[in-house]
């Protein structure tokens, strides 16, 4: 049985259970491709150790950010479709990351020999840099702003926020390439306490949403930045386009897709992550992407909008992915101005197994 089957069989969390198969503390368990098997026989561990201390072993992470189109909600439905158990997945491989919901997932649930990650935002691939390689002087901004930040009030907080939007924008503006601390540090503070948690840039390419209202952001969160920087020690990150993956891409590897959605109406189009569009040319050259890692027997997930949400007849992507599955799942919209807005739509799984 998988480790979650036998969570909850034995009422256990099942990253509980991961770090109690990482420790040998269940009987006979094997690791085949990557993922615990655990014998329906086996009885439920007992130990003298709390569960902090065992998870402890293998601390689970979260995303670092709160980024528009992240896929917290579909985890779930993405999850249920993951090849590990099925075939021998050695790689994983995701091009479009964003804030990495998917990403993380998997490394809390796999051990895989290779992963490689990109995403054609600079500035986000600059933090995720920073974090695997620099993370506690990243943790030292972080703290310095967050006890800067809280202690003020609603009029000098925002003079404190503009100041920082203003840093980090100079700081893109400079065009470097090189890896910048300060400039991931800038990001997560203005992701933490930004209005709706927005990722947006202007034409230029800055940085241009407002300050958001919260009471008490947790800008600087060490413990899980700590923990992703461990798990991504040997991840490689690039900032390119998703086309850069296809050298690291063969029969052993998952892969999944989530590029920027396709508008489901003509108001609902905005630039969240750069200012390069994402348009059905695009979303065909993508498809023609996919359709060559198919060929190599790599296992892809690629994820997107229904267009049927406001066209019923609107068959782009069941005809773009036609020889592929086409699964339809309920999301709830999270970025709209009105409240009201944010209702159920459907969204599209696209798997070639």
């Amino acid at each position: 049985m998988s480790t979650q089957e036998a969570a909850d069989k034995w009422g256990l969390p099942q990253q509980l259970v991961i770090a109690l198969c990482f420790e040998n503390q269940i009987d006979n368990v094997t690791l085949i491709n990557n993922t615990w098997h655990i014998p329906y026989s086996a009885k439920k561990p007992l130990t003298s150790k709390s569960p902090d201390e065992h998870i402890s072993v293998v601390t689970p992470v979260k995303p670092f950010l709160k980024w528009a189109g992240g896929k917290g909600q579909l985890l779930e439905e993405i999850a249920n479709l993951y090849p590990f158990e099925k075939f021998s997945i050695t790689k994983y491989c995701e091009p479009f990351v964003g804030g990495g919901a998917v990403l993380f997932d998997i490394l809390n649930k796999y051990y895989l020999d290779e992963i490689f990650i990109s995403d054609i935002n600079q500035e986000l691939i600059n933090t995720y840099i920073v974090i695997r390689d620099s993370v506690e002087k990243l943790i030292y901004l972080l703290a310095t702003m967050q006890n800067e930040f809280i202690p003020l009030d609603k009029d000098r907080r925002k003079k404190y926020y503009l100041e920082k939007r203003e840093q980090f924008n100079n700081l893109i503006i400079s065009e470097s390439n090189s890896v910048c601390i300060e400039k991931a540090a800038l990001m997560i503070f203005l992701n933490k306490t930004c209005f709706n948690g927005l990722y947006r840039v202007n034409k230029k390419g800055l940085f241009n949403v407002p300050m958001g209202s919260y009471k008490k952001p947790l800008i600087c969160d060490e413990a899980n930045l700590r923990a992703i920087s461990k798990m991504l020690t040997n991840v490689s990150i690039n900032c390119g386009d998703y086309r850069e993956s296809q050298n690291f891409i063969d029969e052993n590897t998952f892969v999944y897709f989530d590029p920027p959605y396709r508008p489901i109406s003509s108001t609902s189009n905005f630039t969240s992550y750069s200012e390069n569009a994402f348009d059905d040319c695009e979303q065909k050259k993508l498809a023609e992407y996919v359709q060559e890692l198919d060929k190599l027997g790599a296992k892809i997930i690629l994820s997107n909008s229904d267009p049927k949400n406001s066209n019923p007849d609107d068959d782009f992507f069941d005809v773009l992915y036609s020889s592929f599955n086409i699964k339809r799942v309920e999301a709830k919209r999270m970025i709209n101005s009105k409240a009201n807005a944010r209702g159920l739509i459907k969204e599209l799984l696209i798997s070639n197994f």
